[in-house]
């Protein structure tokens, strides 16, 4: 028996998470904006730069294909994605999501990025401020654990990460894809915050 089963109700719908002058809200593969911006993020250069997702996007159907695989990952519960707006005008900025939600060890892991006309403007560790609290809060997804890892090299998303107090716990060999490749490997880091790790005083 899975979790896809009948007689496992859908999770939770998500919750919208304000503040830091921003709007966190689920994606909405219905929408045209949202369809545009994901496809925007995820063929951004930068983007592709440090990341390789399992399916690529490559254009407006692959995009709104990949936003309904999110959802229904977030109605399984394993995954909670957000897209980040601005808290006034409401205009996608980026992504951040918790992926790999285990509810037996309470874990989950963390992944983010920014629009290229959002950058300079510390979006991704306001978002992130906003939400590892509710990750690892009750009510929130009540995470003992939430990881962040960012390939080696990528300095930007280590300081974005201790800032946040996710703390260094070490570089894993080989742990992610190269860009653009699925047949070889590079090193990573991993961070990690705990759910009695004291709230930084000054993230944002």
């Amino acid at each position: 028996m899975t979790r896809l089963d009948h007689d496992s109700p859908p999770a939770p719908p998500l919750p919208e998470l304000h503040g830091h002058g921003l709007r966190l809200r689920p994606w909405d593969a219905g929408s045209q904006t949202d369809v545009d911006a994901w496809l925007r993020g995820r063929t951004d250069p930068e983007f592709q730069r440090w990341n390789t997702p399992l399916v690529i996007t490559r254009d407006l159907d692959s995009a709104r294909e990949s936003l309904l695989g999110s959802a229904r990952s977030a109605a399984e519960g394993t995954s909670a994605p957000y897209c980040i707006t601005d808290g006034e005008t409401g205009r996608p900025l980026g992504h951040i999501g918790v992926n790999l939600i285990n509810r037996v060890m309470r874990s989950g892991r963390v992944g983010y990025w920014v629009l290229p006309e959002a950058r300079g403007h510390r979006v991704a560790t306001r978002a992130l401020a906003l939400v590892a609290p509710w990750a690892l809060g009750d009510p929130g997804l009540h995470l003992h654990r939430l990881e962040l890892d960012h390939a080696v090299g990528h300095d930007a998303s280590c300081r974005i990460a201790e800032r946040c107090g996710f703390r260094y716990e070490g570089t894993l060999r080989g742990a992610m894809w190269e860009a653009g490749r699925h047949d070889a490997y590079r090193d990573m880091h991993l961070h990690a915050r705990l759910a009695g790790d004291l709230e930084p005083p000054d993230a944002v």
